[in-house]
């Protein structure tokens, strides 16, 4: 038997050699991602409400594709004109590895699917309780003088709760450098004491951290939306938010139109702004979408790609929820 293996290598070297470097070509992951158009997440089996109105239409999240930077990769995006190279440490913040990127988003993913039932629910005139804001610190700038961790769950401020970011600011920019702050956090489902040290930066005190809000609520009729383990980001807020309401009336917004769209969106309806909208807005005309639905602050974007490209695509600014649903309204 080993007489024939050593046999077999000799006369096949060459070809198991050409089977090796291919391997290791393609496996081998250099410090770089490459964007591509991406396409839709149809709605459609994603969001669940009881006993909810169906739908004749199609309302998608656009998404962008991500590739992995192995050398053939990276070859095709000096050849294809809409693969775009970019560094790993580009995409995270200083002093944050890819991984801690990755869980960051995952709990901004869940912070949209909370906004958008919140939202939609209180818009469509259902009955929803919020019972509780779930404070996660999802970033910690290096100049933070601070013993917080990544993933603590902010219960308290100097013995004050603070509930959004913008709390946080309030409350933090009323302190002097130099003070200290006592937070108490939920580490590991352990409670523990925490202090952070005020700093300025162009005269604005500041602590060094990032907070993502995520909520306890219960809501009638029940509601879920499911997210694959590869989806996360929240600009996916505005569709879920819309698929939602129109579960929950009886008028069909969608009018039989397959309508894409992109935007984050808050608890009070509010459309935010997001990354990728060209990679986005080539994915939906991909789709075939009637309609792609695009925050107010990537409008000009999104027109000057669709203007490149000459898309037959109808693109509809929105700042809030009550303006994408009468857009909608108006088809």
């Amino acid at each position: 038997m080993l007489k024939k293996i050593k046999i077999f290598l000799k006369e096949n070297y060459k070809f198991l050699l050409i089977l090796l470097t291919i391997f290791v070509v393609f496996q081998v992951e250099l410090p770089y991602k490459i964007y591509t158009p991406g396409g839709m997440v149809d709605l459609t089996d994603r969001v669940y409400v009881e006993s909810g109105y169906s739908s004749s239409g199609k309302l998608g999240m656009a998404y962008v594709s991500m590739i992995r930077g192995s050398l053939p990769f990276l070859a095709l995006s000096y050849i294809l004109p809409d693969w775009d190279i970019v560094k790993v440490e580009d995409l995270t913040l200083e002093n944050e590895s890819l991984e801690e990127r990755i869980l960051a988003d995952k709990i901004s993913t869940q912070q949209s699917i909370d906004s958008a039932i919140i939202a939609s629910y209180n818009l469509a005139g259902k009955n929803i309780l919020v019972e509780k804001e779930v404070v996660h610190v999802t970033y910690i700038d290096p100049q933070s003088q601070s013993n917080l961790k990544l993933f603590d769950i902010v219960i308290s401020i100097d013995g004050k709760k603070v509930k959004n970011t913008k709390e946080l600011k309030e409350l933090v920019t009323s302190y002097h450098e130099g003070d200290k702050l006592k937070i108490e956090v939920l580490r590991n489902g352990n409670l523990e004491n925490c202090e952070a040290t005020i700093y300025l930066v162009d005269g604005v005190p500041h602590i060094g951290i990032a907070m993502t809000v995520t909520y306890e609520y219960n809501e009638e009729p029940s509601a879920n939306i499911t997210m694959k383990s590869s989806e996360s980001g929240p600009s996916g807020g505005l569709m879920m938010a819309l698929s939602l309401y129109n579960s929950l009336v009886e008028e069909d917004i969608t009018k039989g139109k397959k309508i894409i769209g992109t935007g984050t969106i808050d608890i009070d309806g509010n459309v935010g702004e997001i990354g990728g909208i060209r990679y986005k807005l080539i994915g939906a005309a991909k789709k075939n979408a009637d309609l792609f639905l695009v925050p107010e602050a990537n409008y000009e974007e999104a027109v000057n790609v669709k203007n490149e490209k000459g898309y037959d695509i109808r693109l509809v600014s929105v700042s809030n929820l009550t303006e994408a649903i009468e857009s909608l309204k108006r088809l």
